[in-house]
């Protein structure tokens, strides 16, 4: 085996201090700039991933059954590409082949070449953003941060608290017990770290690195295999990485079978038939609530790890940048045109208004500042695009179609200039009382915001909160002048389980999640049953088994 740890070493000490200090820190730089990637990373990651298109994916020595794959660009062209496809059976029997050798190995073996990997997934940062461009619908500036360096950072920190937990028990110890005036009992003790089996990690349409990366990384470097069932329409970009993975690990000595690609297709998806197999032992599922609750339902004895759907939202109670608060709400419901298990749907506003640094803002004001701002950001069309990028699902677009008739129309969503190839959709904006909660009560994926009307700031706290508790919220979001109530609410959303942002008026979002800073979902409230990234993430990924035996005297 190589020395990959040691290779790698610095940016394993660098992450374990960040996930204490809990500052900003990347191992991945998110600018995609050629002084940092080389001059010509951009041409030849377009290259690449033109050279993919129309063609059969080869995974050398994979197990295969015959070929799928329908991916076709939301901004218009179909990919044309085919992987190979095998039956759950086929899977099965080759991951568990595989599972003796990689146990095996010792958690710095495992993390060097997970750290490896990521450094090669890095360096294809560009190759990797026009796969996840042209199979998510993201915008090639957002595709190559969370498509790139920002799933890798995710997969690091996974990586990370698993190397932690699995070295907080030394390998080896000396017991020794006092017997008073007679010799001690001396034993010799060993501890090892003994994976669950087979891995199974479920991807999702619109972020297919980003939340598959946390548990493929956390069950790779904890010893489990890898099956990995990407969405039927976002294949590529897990593709590329069950590549770079397999290609490292060949390369170790050890056999590409640890990880698979599980690769269906529309309508004959073999995702139930893995979550159900017996010798599946972990799940990871990024999705719907509807599909999340019949995999944790079905899923058998396996741990199952779940980051699901919620009704985000955002409370305002006053402000003293009545601008910069619009802006940046603004943003927050344009970016990728509200695909986002982040994105903010319900804006909660007191009836009679708010205070600003403009003076007292009626409701309608406040709903026709906040509209008036994403006519502005979206203005440009080159701009609008780079922001909204395309519309993932089809469905989404009827789901807007629908909404029209919920409320007051205060901003109409419109397809963006200059995309005519592409499904597009511009934020649709809605004014509704809080009665209307048949209109803003669940959530409605996509460009679709409801401005609601409350009592006062304390009601939409309540509003915001209790709806979190009953069908879950990732995010939260504040505005608010008076200490004691922006406390007050910290509280409130952090028994309903949300991360709660205040004051958000620059470059930061409540969209954004940082990682070694940021948990991603609480796990504390519907929309999801687990955090990335904590221990309890990691931690039941694998035993600690222990041999002792007496030493002599």
């Amino acid at each position: 085996m190589s020395g990959l740890f040691e290779r790698h070493r610095p940016t394993v000490e660098a992450a374990l201090q960040a996930t204490v200090t809990r500052d900003f820190w990347s191992a991945y730089p998110e600018v995609p700039s050629g002084k940092i990637y080389g001059e010509t990373a951009k041409d030849d990651g377009l290259a690449a991933y033109t050279a993919r298109l129309g063609k059969t994916f080869v995974l050398a020595d994979h197990p295969a059954e015959g070929s799928v794959g329908a991916e076709v660009s939301p901004f218009g062209p179909p990919l044309g590409v085919t992987y190979p496809a095998a039956s759950v059976d086929m899977l099965i029997m080759a991951s568990r082949a595989a599972a003796p050798q990689w146990a095996a190995a010792s958690p710095q073996v495992r993390t060097g070449v997970c750290l490896e990997v990521l450094a090669r997934l890095n360096a294809r940062s560009f190759e990797m953003a026009n796969a996840v461009m042209h199979t998510t619908g993201q915008a090639f500036g957002m595709a190559f941060q969370a498509g790139g360096p920002h799933a890798q950072d995710r997969g690091l920190e996974a990586v990370t608290y698993a190397y932690a937990e699995m070295t907080r028990t030394p390998a080896q110890a000396t017991w020794t017990k006092p017997q008073g005036k007679g010799a001690p009992i001396v034993m010799e003790k060993h501890w090892c770290v003994v994976p669950r089996g087979v891995s199974l990690v479920i991807g999702c349409n619109t972020f297919p690195t980003w939340n598959s990366y946390p548990g493929l990384f956390a069950s790779l470097a904890t010893g489990n295999t890898i099956i990995v069932k990407p969405h039927p329409a976002a294949i590529l970009p897990l593709a590329i990485t069950v590549e770079i993975i397999r290609q490292v690990l060949v390369e170790e000595g050890f056999a590409a079978d640890i990880v698979l690609l599980a690769a269906d297709a529309p309508g004959s998806e073999i995702t139930k038939d893995l979550v159900q197999h017996p010798a599946v032992a972990i799940v990871d599922y990024t999705g719907s609530n509807s599909f999340g609750t019949w995999v944790r339902g079905n899923a058998g004895t396996a741990d199952v790890y779940t980051e699901e759907a919620g009704v985000n939202s955002i409370v305002i109670g006053s402000t003293d940048d009545f601008a910069g608060m619009c802006s940046n709400i603004a943003f927050s419901l344009s970016l990728y045109s509200g695909q986002m298990c982040t994105a903010p749907q319900n804006i909660f506003v007191p009836r009679g208004g708010v205070d600003t640094n403009e003076g007292h803002k009626s409701f309608d004001e406040i709903a026709i500042g906040i509209a008036k701002a994403v006519d502005g950001l979206l203005a440009d069309p080159a701009r609008g695009a780079g922001v909204c990028g395309a519309i993932a699902n089809p469905a989404t677009l009827s789901r807007i179609a629908e909404a029209r008739s919920l409320g007051h129309i205060v901003r109409e969503s419109a397809p963006i200039e200059g995309l005519d190839d592409a499904r597009t959709a511009t934020p649709l904006i809605l004014a509704v009382d809080a009665a209307d909660t048949d209109a803003f009560d669940e959530e409605r994926f996509g460009p679709i915001a409801f401005v609601v009307a409350v009592d006062d700031v304390t009601d939409g706290v309540d509003r915001a909160a209790d709806l979190a508790e009953r069908k879950g919220a990732i995010t939260a979001a504040l505005y608010e002048t008076d200490e004691g109530k922006i406390l007050a609410a910290a509280d409130r959303f952090a028994t309903a389980g949300v991360n709660l942002s205040v004051n958000l008026t620059g470059g930061i979002y409540v969209n954004q999640s940082a990682a070694f800073s940021d948990f991603h979902v609480t796990g504390a409230n519907p929309a999801g049953n687990a955090s990335l990234t904590d221990a309890a993430f990691v931690a039941n990924r694998f035993r600690v088994v222990m041999w002792r035996r007496p030493v002599a005297a």
